[in-house]
């Protein structure tokens, strides 16, 4: 199973582009799968230089209906005629940071037609793959709300993001986790796959919207960290290079940082 990351917050590899969002690559022996877009369709521009056939990639799963995690849907229904595209039913509820900046994601029904599945419950997409759509919070110390609204009947209302899901990948008799922004939480989420799989968490990666977390956030989310031992930790995105630096200091797992054109294989 290989993992390549299309683009991410930073690169450093001569020919990639970078934007402030997030789009993973997944590839097994038999499926090639896509975990969001990105904010716009600069993730195509890489893939190509990465050696990824857009054309061929069986299923999109778009983690959450955030601009810089959906910009790029378009841009890839135009260049892929064949992939399936999994969301939770919430994926175009209108999204705003504050009350006048909209960052949600506008539905066209001529790309999304026949290609639009809602999920609602683990789902496998391919073999060891899951899609997790139901993320309970365990505990609310670790959630990232703030700001962030949805529009319901002509009415602001606070975004705890129902459309969040994750991906779990079985392999080697532990769980993997690919994440977006984790605003339920990456302590609820790896919950949430320990529980129902009951493996250990092998790698976890994906933005954990730490940037601005409080310091009683942060020290929840590393006692976690090191009291389950994920096998390796993968951070980017809203994760944040400060936190990122500060966690290699704390964090007792591996630690990395994924940024765009990175590959991790696992197996």
């Amino acid at each position: 199973m290989n993992i390549i990351t299309l683009i991410e917050n930073l690169v450093y590899k001569q020919g990639l582009v970078a934007e402030h969002g997030l789009s993973i690559y997944i590839e097994t022996e038999n499926r090639k799968i896509l975990f969001d877009t990105g904010q716009t369709g600069l993730f195509l521009q890489n893939a190509h230089k990465l050696g990824v056939a857009i054309e061929n990639i069986d299923s999109l799963v778009l983690s959450h209906g955030h601009s810089d995690h959906t910009g790029g849907l378009y841009p890839f229904l135009e260049k892929n005629n064949k992939a399936k595209v999994f969301a939770k039913n919430d994926i175009f509820t209108p999204k705003y940071h504050g009350p006048n900046r909209f960052i949600g994601t506008l539905r066209n029904e001529r790309l999304l037609k026949n290609r639009l599945i809602y999920v609602n419950a683990p789902t496998e997409i391919a073999e060891n793959i899951f899609i997790m759509p139901d993320i309970p919070i365990s505990d609310s110390t670790d959630t990232h709300f703030e700001g962030m609204y949805q529009k319901n009947e002509n009415k602001f209302v606070p975004d705890e993001f129902d459309d969040e899901l994750f991906l779990a990948l079985k392999e080697n008799d532990r769980t993997n986790i690919v994440t977006a922004c984790s605003h339920r939480g990456i302590t609820n989420i790896c919950r949430t796959a320990i529980e129902h799989f009951t493996l250990p968490v092998g790698l976890i990666i994906g933005g954990f919207h730490m940037k601005n977390c409080s310091i009683e956030q942060y020290g929840y989310i590393m006692q976690y960290f090191n009291q389950i031992h994920p096998k390796s930790i993968g951070v980017c995105h809203c994760t944040g290079v400060e936190k990122y630096s500060e966690m290699i200091r704390d964090c007792e797992s591996d630690l990395f940082y994924n940024f765009t054109g990175y590959e991790i294989n696992i197996g």
